[in-house]
Parts: structure tokens; C-alpha cells; sequence
């Protein structure tokens, strides 16, 4: 019989250190684990770690790496252009082969009880963990520093630890939901009120793309602007959907389409036959391309 297989997708608020990164990875490596991706950005001051395995190990792994990012990271110094609560900002499981999401739901609703215990973390239950459903956007509203003091307010207490901060480590969200693509999309300019009015017309809350989620962010390392975007069902909504709207959007208003970015994994089945050519990626490494029988 297949072992079910579970990815879990850690997001931590740290870009720019190779030490740490190389240290968020070192906990995550272990028995029954396997390290597929690390995408790290500096302007958005954020890694994306993607790793696989079978639940009980993949739920050690994401405690090991978090316990690195409370003792690597400290919010009160951090800048990014990305929304973040916390250190290790967010903690999904998503069920692939074999995997169920009733699974992930307790793998979830157990990590972050011992994130809570262990840790001191204000631990946030997100989709399909949380009995209360609350979208990320709200649980980050006023981010790390507007959450200190609304923390302990009506609607915003944790669903584990305390109702106040880590000092330095912030609170963070864990939770289990589907299959999500985070894919960008760069403008060949640096306006940035421009990025947030495509993302605007891209985004389902706003009438644009279903399934979408869409933020317009300066890029100012490489002095342009970004369309970046979560494709929270890529059966409605694809990448290569995704990017010829961005495209169009930035014609209309004059602009151009630099290349597109790929964070994290994707199925193979989300992206075209050349995805390289048709997203116009950056780069696509093939550890990137999720197989999920090939992970049994």
C-alpha cells in the first residue's frame, strides 16, 4: 500500500541571511524527510521551505525548523514588503499521495500545541485545523507590531499560548488547506501604486480572477515592481491564466512584463507544457515540479 504522504510549506520571515537559511534547512533535514525547495526573497525578506514526507516526521521537522527561526530571528529588527506575524510566519500541511486532509488538520492542531507548550508562541489555527475560520489576511491584520497590543482583544486571542507576543518571535499561523501556488509576476517598472492596481484587478476579492490572492510590492533591489499572487486553486485559476491577466493589465496601463517567478513547488499538471517559456521564469528548478507518486 502507498505511504501517505504529507508537504508541509513553512514560510519564515528571513531573506537575506544565507547562515540562517542554511540553519532553518539543517532542522528541517531528518529521517523520513525530504527537502524538495528553498525559495528566499530580500526584498520580501522571506523563505519559503518546502519538504515531504510521512506525518509524524514531517510534523517533527516543522517543529525543529521553528524552534531555529524563535532562536534565529527577531521581528523587532526585521523589514520586508511581505505581511508577518511571526519568525516562522505561517506552517501549512497539505496532503498529497496517499495524504488526507483530516490528517493534516491534526498534524496541524498538534504542532501547534507544542509550539504554544514548547515555544511560548500565540499559535493561530487556520484553515481546515481551525474550528473558527479566520482568512490569513485577518489573522495578520496590524501584523507583528499592530498585534501586540490587539492580541488580547475581542477576536483576535490565539487558539494555543498566550495571549501576548514571543518578544521577539512574534505568534504564527498554522493550518492545513489544498494545494496553493505562489507565483509572481515583475513589472518592467517601479512603480508601485501601479503593481497594487493590477493586483487589484487580478484578485477574486475584488471581482478579478477566482481563486486569486494579489498584492502589488516594490522591489527596490532590483528597482522594479511586483505582482505577487496566491493561487489558491489552480484548477480554477493557473498560473499561465494568471500571468497573461497580469500582462494584459500592465498593457493597458503601459507596461511591460519582465519574467515571472515560481515560489515554492507546483504540480506538474497547474503549469503549461514549457512552463519556462510560457511563465517566462526566472528559473525553474526540476526539485520545483511536484510529482506526487513520484514522492511514494
Amino acid at each position: 500500500m502507498p505511504r501517505p504522504i504529507v508537504e508541509c510549506v513553512p514560510n519564515f520571515s528571513e531573506g537575506r541571511r544565507p547562515d540562517v537559511l542554511e540553519a532553518l534547512a539543517a532542522g528541517i533535514r531528518g529521517p523520513g524527510v525530504r527537502l524538495l525547495d528553498v525559495s528566499a526573497d530580500p526584498d520580501h525578506n522571506r523563505a519559503v521551505f518546502t519538504f515531504v514526507g510521512e506525518g509524524e516526521a514531517v510534523l517533527e521537522a516543522a517543529f525543529r525548523s521553528a524552534a531555529v527561526a524563535v532562536e534565529r530571528i527577531d521581528l523587532r529588527a526585521h523589514q520586508g514588503v511581505h505581511p508577518r506575524i511571526g519568525a516562522v510566519d505561517v506552517i501549512p500541511f497539505v496532503p498529497l499521495a496517499g495524504g488526507s486532509m483530516p490528517v493534516c488538520a491534526t498534524l496541524a492542531r498538534r504542532l501547534g500545541a507544542l509550539l504554544a507548550d514548547d515555544l511560548g508562541l500565540p499559535v493561530y489555527l487556520y484553515g481546515e485545523a481551525a474550528d473558527r475560520r479566520r482568512p490569513l489576511a485577518e489573522i495578520r491584520r496590524g501584523e507583528f507590531e499592530g498585534l501586540r497590543t490587539a492580541i488580547a482583544g475581542p477576536g483576535r486571542r490565539p487558539d494555543f499560548g498566550p495571549a501576548r507576543l514571543h518578544p521577539s518571535a512574534g505568534a504564527v499561523a498554522v493550518g492545513a488547506r489544498g494545494v496553493l501556488i505562489a507565483f509572481n509576476v515583475n513589472l518592467n517598472s517601479a512603480d508601485a501604486a501601479a503593481a497594487r492596481e493590477i493586483a487589484r484587478a487580478v484578485r477574486a476579492s475584488s471581482g478579478g480572477l477566482p481563486a486569486v490572492q494579489a498584492m502589488g510590492v516594490p522591489l527596490r533591489s532590483r528597482g522594479l515592481a511586483q505582482v505577487s499572487m496566491n493561487l489558491l486553486d489552480y484548477r480554477q485559476t493557473s498560473p499561465l491564466a494568471a500571468f497573461g491577466r497580469v500582462e494584459a493589465e500592465a498593457a493597458r496601463r503601459g507596461l511591460a512584463v519582465v519574467d515571472g517567478e515560481l515560489v515554492g513547488c507546483a504540480p506538474r499538471e497547474a503549469l503549461p507544457p514549457d512552463p519556462v517559456a510560457a511563465l517566462r521564469l526566472r528559473g525553474l528548478r526540476p526539485e520545483q515540479i511536484l510529482d506526487p507518486a513520484a514522492l511514494q
